[in-house]
């Protein structure tokens, strides 16, 4: 019989599902089957699904490790860092539906349905979006109708197409609508020409019009009674063929940065050189690089770590980088979307369902952080003074690889220019005082200036009092 009551020591993000729920046992994941669902898993391992999915990479590998009359525990291969969908950019958004309407597909093929079309069932690993939620199936029954039809739309379909239209800004509406954007709003911000649309018509504008008429969700839901498994697999690759070939047209400030630097060959080189120096002399596994645009710098490294994870505020870098990492299978590096002024925070019912960025990095634990021509931006941008700016990296950086742009660098011209009445406010903005701030939570262990540039690398280890 299923406990009804809360599983103390469950994972935040599992305590809703009545099939199961997550555990953390010394650091490692482990998944946790209530009887509930013994007879959906037994068919599903039986049956070969499971390892069809593992073999197609399209579900995350896992293993049971133990079964008793009341749970069977499952522990899944390790992630070490998960990414949420508003962390996503435009193509990494795609490739997450995408992927859903493959293992749905795959799913009716053999059997069985998807249960639920959560993005947060969706996650990136060794360069690849992986399905994680091993408990979102269920069996099928004829002439059924997808029942998470609706939260595909609300929780995929749907913030596509916002983005499509409005920019990507739009895909980090699920940090707010953890259930899903309701289709309403969709239906209400997507423009009148799309009403022509026999795809995003049926999908979007109906669905809305019938959650208008039918108040409830189940008579709503309901209107469609039975549905064969060929109608199914048409709405399938009807969504399927729609969003893959979905773009975005969104021009972003930092999109071509490395276009545009004002680095020579030599001081590339030498700042590429020193950071391999640094990062090889800690033995470092894991990096995280701040502000990595499309990880040009982090893929000096990517033969002497574990892992590099690259984050950016622009969209479109990021769309780059993954590319790249697809194109290249360079399986240790994650790209992901981040405004280091406005990190993810924690959502969900008690704000605990969805780790806040901070909270994740803090667990991640980086070897090493770098922050490579950001400082400025931070500073000047974002009027962040650098004690500030140190207590952030500090939270979770056990050595900081920090490139500091001085007042004569150009691109610092140029920000401290568009201050205008404001300019001499920032007259602290100058190596002297950066180093006071930093020093409050690290100490200097290496400090060199870049040839032919106004720009000095740190090196920094985080101080533990």
């Amino acid at each position: 019989m299923t406990n009804p009551n809360p599983i103390l020591n469950s994972h935040e993000a599992s305590f809703r599902d009545p099939s199961g729920y997550i555990i953390q046992d010394e650091g490692i994941i482990k998944r946790i089957i209530q009887p509930i669902y013994f007879s959906q898993y037994d068919k599903l391992t039986s049956s070969g699904f499971f390892n069809k999915l593992v073999k197609a990479k399209l579900l995350i590998p896992h293993q049971e490790i133990s079964r008793t009359e009341s749970q069977i525990i499952l522990q899944p291969e390790p992630i070490s860092f998960i990414t949420n969908p508003y962390e996503w950019s435009f193509e990494q958004y795609k490739h997450a539906a995408l992927l859903t309407l493959k293992v749905h597909r795959l799913a009716l093929a053999n059997g069985f349905i998807l249960k639920d079309a959560s993005a947060f069932n969706i996650t990136f690993h060794n360069g690849n979006a992986i399905f994680i939620d091993t408990l979102s199936f269920d069996f099928y029954e004829e002439g059924t109708p997808w029942r998470a039809f609706k939260q595909f739309i609300t929780h995929f379909f749907g913030p596509l197409l916002l983005a499509k239209y409005h920019g990507t800004e739009m895909l980090k509406l699920l940090s707010t609508y953890v259930d899903g954007v309701p289709v309403k709003l969709i239906a209400s911000l997507l423009p009148w020409k799309t009403k022509l649309s026999s795809t995003i018509y049926t999908n979007i504008h109906l669905l809305a019009k019938l959650e208008d008429k039918y108040s409830d969700d189940y008579k709503a839901e309901s209107k469609i009674a039975t549905l064969s498994k060929k109608a199914q697999n048409n709405i399938i690759e009807s969504l399927y063929d729609y969003i893959k070939n979905l773009k975005v047209n969104q021009q972003t400030e930092w999109g071509d940065y490395y276009n545009k630097t004002n680095y020579t060959d030599a001081s590339f080189q030498q700042k590429a050189t020193l950071i391999k120096e640094w990062t090889q002399e800690i033995a470092a596994k894991k990096v995280i690089d701040v502000g990595g645009n499309d990880g040009t710098f982090g893929r000096e490294l990517i033969e002497l770590v574990d892992e590099i994870l690259v984050t950016d505020i622009d969209p479109n870098a990021v769309d780059f980088n993954y590319h790249h990492v697809l194109k290249n299978k360079e399986t240790k590096m994650l790209p992901f979307v981040c405004d280091v002024l406005n990190p993810a925070p924690a959502v969900g019912f008690n704000n605990t369902e969805r780790s806040s960025l901070l909270q994740r990095l803090k667990e991640y634990h980086p070897d090493v952080t770098m922050a490579l021509a950001l400082i400025h931006h931070i500073t000047l941008s974002g009027n962040v003074p650098f004690y500030k700016s140190a207590q952030f990296f500090a939270s979770f950086s056990e050595h900081l690889i920090l490139e500091f742009p001085t007042r004569d660098d150009s691109w610092v011209q140029s920000l401290l220019v568009r201050k205008r009445e404001f300019i001499h406010h920032f007259d602290f903005y100058n190596e002297q005082n950066f180093e006071q701030g930093y020093t409050a939570f690290f100490e200097i262990t290496k400090k060199e200036k870049i040839i032919d540039s106004e720009r000095i690398l740190y090196f920094l280890k985080r101080k533990h009092v």
